[in-house]
């Protein structure tokens, strides 16, 4: 039988015990992997030994595949009503809130967010679930005008074995995002978590386990990228690839998707959004929300905005204030209840986000503040911020993803567009101005999927999330999501019509 986690929290915030499998999923039972090995899971506040989780290969994916393939044609799919997949996604969203507090120390403990953070993703995790609770009884087709002598109607059918492949930033909520609208539109799954933080996804699925979904419907198969991740991609009765991290991954993804049994795709990836601040704009408000766009989740958010740029009449005054704000960035342990940042989430990120800050410095940026690491263990990093760059700096041109932003002057709102969809990508993006028709206009010019007026980073689940450019393909949440996990067929009843 796998191993079991079992870990007391006692902490400022939430005492209590939890205990859960840390084997793969499949058919409604926690396993072993196929060849009894094992992945660490470190803790990224102290880089030390958390637990260890079962390491699933592509023969764990197969047997996952066929349970998923049994689920979809005997209990599943066409066979459970849309209203009983509801009931069963609303009792899933009961249980999570029952546990949220176990939930999200979990989270905060294995990615290393606070478990106030922690406990918000929760919160949307909830939200998403129950949102998409109400859409499985209501995906419905539409009856089409032809004529007399026909009727025609179309229907929104699950494309069946679907394989989900979730990051490491946000593990808890990117299920949550997957797993609705899959499960709401009567689809089968094999999911993939990050081997950084499997933690969280592998308790939610003994809470699916708990309310009742049908054994083979939710398979989880924990493992390395170029083994499950890969065989995901690859495999021919894997209908539907999802897939959320880095640009590079997900072009691998697409190709081997190709290249096995052209299966449907949609992928969520990077960005190097930008944030607008105008010189009409509520200034403490767009400093603090400038803030949070750039720092919230450590900077490792894909719609971060890590590109301010700041209309030259209001650049001083901003930078003097975004100083102050950026001081006053609490980092430090994720139990402690005022930090606002933890630690990166692995000595890799940590790596890779040092890598980047001593690149700005050579190409010769200025580092206005930060640009250190705080303490002696874990993977802390100073919320840092980049002046006097140039668009040829990889820090102004690829995504950190960590607590690094630049800031950018500018005086012709021309220059401003070319200069703020002068990337490859094209996630996310913000304005600030206090003129709705200044904001609206620079916000239509935009070539990105989202852009925030006067806001950063909000997300509700009924408000469809997705990229531009190389930031991906198709869209997560709202109704939009619902077409990423469906067949549209087609019947056209002759109701007379004779053929001569």
């Amino acid at each position: 039988m796998p191993s079991v986690f079992s870990h007391t929290f006692s902490t400022p915030v939430f005492k209590g015990s939890v205990e859960f499998s840390t084997g793969i999923y499949v058919d409604g039972q926690f396993i072993d992997g196929s060849n009894g090995s094992t992945i660490d899971v470190i803790n990224p506040s102290d880089g030390k030994l958390i637990t260890k989780i079962s390491e699933g290969t592509s023969v764990d994916v197969d047997a996952a595949v066929k349970a998923a393939h049994r689920a979809f044609e005997t209990t599943w799919g066409l066979h459970t009503s849309g209203r009983e997949r509801g009931v069963l996604l609303g009792k899933l969203a009961q249980r999570i809130e029952e546990d949220i507090d176990k939930v999200a120390a979990i989270e905060a403990l294995d990615n290393g967010k606070t478990f106030t953070w922690a406990k918000d993703d929760l919160t949307a995790v909830i939200n998403c679930f129950r949102y998409y609770a109400g859409w499985a009884d209501k995906n419905q087709g539409k009856t089409i005008e032809t004529s007399e002598a026909q009727f025609v109607y179309t229907r929104h059918e699950p494309i069946g074995v679907v394989g989900q492949i979730i990051p490491w930033n946000f593990p808890a909520l990117m299920l949550a995002w997957k797993l609705g609208p899959a499960l709401a539109t009567g689809n089968t799954i094999i999911l993939k978590p990050s081997e950084f933080t499997p933690l969280s996804a592998l308790y939610i699925v003994k809470l699916i386990h708990e309310v009742g979904f049908p054994a083979g419907v939710v398979n989880v198969v924990n493992g390395y990228g170029t083994t499950v991740g890969q065989t995901i991609a690859e495999h021919m009765d894997i209908e539907k690839v999802a897939f959320t991290g880095s640009t590079l991954v997900g072009r691998k993804i697409m190709e081997a998707a190709a290249k096995s049994n052209l299966k449907n795709v949609t992928l969520e990836l990077g960005g190097k959004s930008p944030n607008i601040i105008f010189d009409d704009c509520d200034l403490e408000q767009a400093v603090n929300w400038a803030a949070f766009g750039i720092f919230y989740n450590h900077g490792q958010t894909c719609c971060a905005g890590s590109r301010v740029f700041v209309h030259e009449k209001i650049y001083d005054e901003f930078l003097a204030r975004f100083t102050t704000r950026t001081q006053n960035v609490k980092v430090g342990h994720p139990f402690e209840p005022d930090n606002f940042q933890g630690p990166q989430v692995s000595q890799v990120q940590y790596d890779r986000i040092m890598g980047y800050i001593k690149s700005g410095k050579e190409e010769g940026a200025t580092l206005h503040i930060g640009g250190e690491r705080i303490g002696t263990e874990g993977y802390f990093i100073q919320p840092t911020i980049f002046t006097d760059v140039k668009p040829h700096m990889r820090i102004v041109k690829e995504e950190i993803f960590g607590p690094v932003g630049v800031l950018i002057k500018f005086t012709d709102d021309d220059d401003l567009i070319h200069q703020a969809n002068d990337t490859v990508y094209g996630l996310a993006a913000a304005v600030f101005s206090t003129n709705i028709n200044r904001a609206l206009q620079t916000a239509h010019k935009l070539k990105a999927g989202t852009v925030w007026v006067n806001s950063t980073n909000n997300l509700h689940p009924a408000v469809p999330f997705g990229g531009y450019k190389q930031s991906g393909i198709g869209r997560e949440l709202g109704e939009y999501a619902l077409a990423n996990y469906t067949h549209v067929k087609s019947v056209q009843v002759n109701l007379g019509m004779k053929k001569a």
